[in-house]
């Protein structure tokens, strides 16, 4: 049903209520914080960007070694650790008041978040049967929606009253929040330590898995959706079109209400390799017709008339998000190896901080520069790295089938399609 936010009683509702408590002190961290630094401590844009793209640049490197930590000293003390890192790293920038602490500290930030996720999702491969995680992981994109739009909503409150005290507040609530989280995550059981590193079997073996990095930096390009409806599409609203300033808002609080209402039930048909491939597939399609129709309406028509074919491109978008996203999730546990979740899981999630370092740039310069024939290259593009996902999948799952039965040659081992 609508608004199925939270999951079954257990391990994924604890999981779910971490994710709730970071997600509200995020949100309104996330409407707050560039004018903080801008109005308050008095840095650049420039400054901002620069350190934000070094920051994701550096924690898409750490998420593999982190979660790899996690796979051999179990990933709950782990995910516990960086969840009172992220929360120190947000606490510091209440004393921050030059370009070089707030590199050292948004650096510190970054690192802590990528592994973060990584050591959460070893965590919740060792708490959830792997038919479940997908649901589950649904369940969690709900509830860090709905978390994120309250917090969005009391970042809002301290940007009417734009003082100091107000952002300040802002920052001691993500730092309480992520201090909740860890809290939160001491509920669970414990999982044990994966399996060791077999002999002569590299530390990170995932740096050497051609066709999962392959699977990796086509979910990468995928990604490039993140920046699009928080930076392109405003743009192109406000240069391009002839709706409203509000319409921008609008489509940004359509795709949060969306994702907590029907995530869940668009990954109930993902349960396997096949399935997910399929799912991202179809997302290409239907984002090529996404972009299509926001290219449209740079056509000057009638104001309600743009704002409605807006919405049409925006609920595409979204729905393509939805697709992707429970497809790649299942790709990403389905071709990591039982016993390396936490690396893989860290290395699979460097796509986030690659689209957030470079999907802004590519974007602008693709829609603003270059306008109507943008929409429709970033449409193909899309619409490419979906088709090649299935390939790639098929390698990946090629090259983990000869590896089990190397593994152990008396059993005639390999993934099950579904």
């Amino acid at each position: 049903m609508p608004f199925d936010i939270l999951p079954r009683a257990g391990a994924p509702r604890v999981l779910a209520v971490a994710q709730l408590s970071n997600s509200l002190g995020d949100g309104a961290y996330y409407v707050t914080s560039a004018l903080y630094f801008t109005r308050v401590v008095g840095l650049s844009p420039t400054q901002i960007g620069l350190a934000l793209t070094v920051a994701w640049a550096i924690g898409s490197v750490a998420g593999a070694p982190l979660g790899a930590l996690a796979d051999r000293r179990g990933p709950r003390g782990a995910a516990v650790l960086l969840a009172l890192a992220t929360s120190a790293s947000v606490a510091s920038f209440l004393f921050i008041r030059s370009f070089v602490p707030f590199l050292l500290v948004v650096c510190l930030y970054a690192v802590a978040q990528c592994g973060l996720a990584a050591a959460r999702q070893a965590l919740l491969a060792g708490l959830v049967a792997p038919a479940a995680r997908t649901g589950v992981l649904a369940h969690l994109q709900s509830t860090l929606n709905a978390g994120l739009a309250v917090g969005a909503a009391l970042g809002g409150l301290a940007l009417q009253h734009d003082t100091r005290l107000a952002y300040l507040s802002v920052f001691a609530l993500d730092a309480a929040s992520f201090l909740l989280c860890g809290l939160v995550l001491l509920r669970l059981p414990a999982v044990a330590p994966f399996a060791a590193r077999g002999r002569g079997e590299p530390r990170l073996a995932v740096l050497r898995d051609r066709p999962y990095a392959v699977v990796t930096a086509l979910n990468a390009v995928l990604l490039l959706r993140m920046p699009l409806l928080s930076l392109a599409v405003p743009l192109w609203v406000v240069d391009r079109t002839n709706a409203p300033g509000w319409s921008v808002s609008a489509l940004f609080v359509l795709n949060t209400l969306a994702v907590m209402a029907f995530q869940v039930r668009m990954a109930r048909g993902v349960s396997g390799l096949r399935t997910a491939t399929r799912a991202v597939r179809n997302s290409g399609f239907v984002m090529l017709a996404s972009c299509a129709v926001f290219a449209f309406s740079a056509a000057r028509l009638g104001v309600w008339v743009t704002v409605l074919v807006l919405v049409v491109g925006a609920v595409l978008q979204v729905i393509a998000e939805m697709q992707q996203s429970a497809g790649s999730w299942q790709l990403s546990f389905d071709l990591a190896p039982d016993r390396q979740v936490g690396q893989y899981q860290g290395f699979f999630g460097t796509g986030v901080p690659v689209a957030r370092s470079f999907g802004p740039l590519l974007l602008t310069a693709l829609l603003v520069t270059w306008g109507v024939p943008g929409w429709l290259l970033l449409g193909g593009i899309f619409l490419g790295a979906a088709l090649a996902m299935g390939p790639a999948v098929r390698w990946a799952e090629g090259t983990n089938q000869v590896a089990q039965a190397r593994r152990n040659p008396s059993v005639n081992s390999g993934l099950t399609p579904s």
